[in-house]
C-alpha cells in the first residue's frame, strides 16, 4: 500500500482507550500449526494490499479445530486472541481456517470490532445473489467435518439450497493433506503448487458438472484461494473466498476515498 502524500483530514489524533497500536488493519487469528502457505493463503500476508497481524490460538490446532467433534476446549484461547488482536488495534477480526465458523457468535460477542470467522458467512449473501432457488456450492477440504453447527453460525440455513463438496475426502488432493492433515504431511510440511492446482481444479470442475444447477461457489478452506482465478477460467461461476472476505472486512473498516472528475 503506497500513498502520495499524508491524508490531510488526519490533523489531530487522539488515543482510544485500551488500544496500543493504530494504522492497524485486520487482526488474524491463526491455527497453532507450523506450515507453509501460498500468496492468497490467509496466513501468507504478502498478496494482501492492507495491514495484516497475527496472532496464534495457543494450543489449538487443526486436529482440535477442524476434526476432533467436541470442540468446547477451543473457546477459551480463540476468545483470548481476539481480545489480544483487538487490544493491540485491529481494526476488525478475521481467521485463517473455515473450522473458526464453530464459534463466529461467541467471538462477535466478546469483542467491539467487526468479526469475520469464516468464509462461510458469504453464503447468504451468495443465496441472495442468485436466487434462494438456486444451488451455492460450499467447497470445503473435509466435508465430513462440516457441521450444521458451522452453518447455523454463520447465518446459513441447513435445509436450503445448498452443495458440499470435499476437495480431501470427496476428491483426492494430498498437497493440500501434505498441509493440514497431521496423520498424511511429512515432517516438514511441504505442497507443491502445480500438482495442488491440478488436482483442485479438476475437483471442482466435476463437482460443477455434477451440479448444474450450481450459481456460485464459496471456498471455505485457507489456501483455495490461491486457484481460486484458475478455478473460475474453468467453470465460469462467481467465486466468493477468504480473498474476498478479507477485502471486503478492510473495506468496511477503512473506507477508501474517490478521486475523479465530472
Amino acid at each position: 500500500m503506497i500513498f502520495g502524500t499524508r491524508d490531510s483530514a488526519i490533523d489531530v489524533i487522539r488515543a482510544r482507550v485500551g488500544t496500543y497500536a493504530y494504522g492497524m488493519g485486520l487482526g488474524v487469528m491463526l491455527v497453532d500449526e507450523v506450515y507453509p502457505g501460498f500468496p492468497g493463503d490467509v496466513r501468507n500476508a504478502s498478496a494482501y494490499p492492507f495491514p495484516i497481524q497475527y496472532d496464534i490460538v495457543q494450543g489449538v490446532d487443526i486436529d482440535k479445530l477442524v476434526f476432533h467433534e467436541e470442540k468446547s476446549a477451543c473457546l477459551e484461547p480463540i476468545l483470548q486472541a481476539a481480545r489480544r488482536l483487538e487490544r493491540i488495534g485491529c481494526r476488525a477480526i478475521v481467521a485463517e481456517c473455515g473450522g473458526f465458523a464453530y464459534f463466529q457468535k461467541e467471538v462477535a460477542a466478546e469483542v467491539s470490532v467487526p468479526v469475520f470467522m469464516s468464509s462461510l458467512l458469504q453464503v447468504p449473501f451468495a443465496q441472495q445473489m442468485t436466487g434462494m432457488s438456486k444451488k451455492v456450492g460450499i467447497v470445503c477440504a473435509y466435508r465430513e467435518h462440516l457441521t450444521e453447527h458451522h452453518l447455523v453460525s454463520c447465518g446459513i440455513d441447513p435445509a436450503s439450497n445448498l452443495a458440499v463438496m470435499g476437495a480431501c475426502d470427496d476428491y483426492s488432493c494430498p498437497e493440500f493433506d501434505n498441509l493440514w492433515n497431521a496423520s498424511k504431511r511429512p515432517a516438514i510440511p511441504t505442497a507443491g503448487f502445480a500438482r495442488a492446482e491440478t488436482d483442485f481444479v479438476s475437483a471442482c470442475k466435476d463437482f460443477v458438472s455434477k451440479n448444474p444447477d450450481l450459481r456460485a461457489l464459496v471456498f471455505i478452506c485457507t489456501g483455495f484461494q490461491p486457484f481460486a482465478r484458475s478455478v473460475q477460467r474453468e467453470v465460469g461461476l462467481p467465486i466468493f473466498s477468504w480473498g474476498t472476505l478479507l477485502d471486503y472486512a478492510f473495506s468496511i473498516v477503512s473506507h477508501r476515498d474517490y478521486y475523479g472528475y465530472v
